[in-house]
């Protein structure tokens, strides 16, 4: 059977979810994916999902799912699936040998392969990624991920000699060389990441000096997803600042200028830095932070965060939840402010109940896009940063 190819990236998106999940849930699951994938300029074609307690061992996805999806696959002229989960380095690399047989059976141009939700997003970092700190930090990012598959990795790459051989035993010595090899290349090159890297820790913490020799107050913004925080940027700063509705338009931390006046009848004014750094997004590995730790220590030992929220989503519990979480996972305790963006879009009734159900907090509700209640949130900054 002859497949003819297309060439651009046509992406199959499927995820696995427990029989209890909701099927909003599972659909806000399923955009939040689609978008990581326009984000990286990839087309879905197609979408799919298996409600399973738990995945198969072997290839997470149970394996008559697995060929229903390989032959949609084929049939949209699918190149990449990607699975909405973290996988096991095995069970990547099982997927990945049948979507090979398949290509090869089909004489498929461009080999249909297989990704999971982390190296989507690592692929998107390395993307987005414009200065060379950043290209340095996602680098260790992905020879982390990649670490546990080294196993498979070496496996790949002596597949096609590996059945000449008329016994395991034959090529033991030479797999677990060439592992070991690769184990050591890959040391050697974390240590000469880490090395630079700390370099420019130790640069970052003699500007974060020269500021508070200066008594400049740090804000560090944070949010999850579209929350339109590089709008609110330029409305507060009047400095043009990438403002897309793409996951990661903003993946390195910048600096910004802010003047807030303290006494209106004087115009006193107080000068402040915006620190706006990459976001967060639900299931992201600790061990993904933590490859950008020297990047968050400007933004950890801010004076104070400004979490900006989407009042309009209706997942707004579970996005403030994620990012809390992930404040907590990196030690980032200090006062927050919760800015509800976007009050245009809802009524009087959402926000009324997003008071009550935040009560404990400090919340300010503002409209980016109608100019709506920056005295008051600017007013809360001077109170905090007093």
């Amino acid at each position: 059977m002859q497949i003819e190819q297309q060439p651009e990236l046509r992406v199959f998106l499927a995820d696995i979810v427990d029989k209890q999940t909701p099927k909003d849930i599972l659909e806000d699951r399923m955009r939040e994916l689609e978008n990581l994938v326009n984000t990286y300029w990839g087309v879905v074609v197609l979408q799919k999902y298996q409600k399973k307690d738990f995945p198969d061992h072997k290839t997470y996805v149970w394996k008559g799912k697995l060929e229903e999806i390989i032959s949609d696959m084929l049939r949209m002229w699918a190149n990449l699936l990607i699975i909405g989960n973290a996988l096991k380095p095995s069970q990547i690399y099982q997927i990945n040998e049948r979507l090979r047989e398949v290509s090869e059976e089909n004489n498929l141009k461009d080999k249909m392969e297989a990704w999971d939700r982390i190296d989507l997003i690592l692929k998107i970092f390395e993307k987005h990624a414009t200065w060379w700190e950043a290209r340095l930090q996602i680098e260790l990012a992905a020879i982390k991920h990649m670490w546990p598959r080294i196993y498979w990795m070496w496996m790949e790459l002596s597949r096609q000699w590996w059945s000449s051989w008329s016994s395991w035993w034959a090529t033991r010595g030479i797999w677990e060389t060439n592992t070991e090899r690769m184990k050591r290349h890959l040391k050697e090159k974390v240590m000469k990441i880490e090395k630079k890297l700390v370099e420019y820790t130790q640069m970052r913490k003699l500007h974060r000096d020269a500021r508070k020799k200066k008594w400049m107050p740090t804000v560090w913004i944070v949010w999850y997803t579209n929350a339109w925080k590089s709008s609110l940027l330029n409305a507060m700063t009047k400095k043009w600042v990438l403002a897309e509705d793409k996951l990661f338009a903003t993946l390195w931390t910048n600096v910004w200028k802010c003047y807030l006046i303290t006494d209106p009848t004087t115009w006193l004014w107080k000068e402040i830095l915006l620190n706006d750094t990459i976001w967060f997004i639900r299931d992201l590995p600790p061990k993904l932070i933590k490859s950008f730790s020297s990047t968050l220590e400007d933004s950890i030992e801010s004076d104070l965060l400004l979490h900006v929220i989407d009042s309009s989503d209706p997942f707004v519990q579970e996005r403030i939840e994620v990012v809390h979480q992930v404040l907590e996972d990196i030690w980032a305790n200090q006062d927050k402010i919760l800015v509800f963006n976007k009050i245009d879009l809802v009524d009087k009734e959402r926000i009324d109940f997003l008071k009550q159900e935040f009560k404990d907090y400090n919340c300010v509700f503002v409209s980016v896009k109608q100019w709506d209640w920056f005295d008051e949130l600017k007013m809360e900054l001077v109170n905090k940063l007093k």
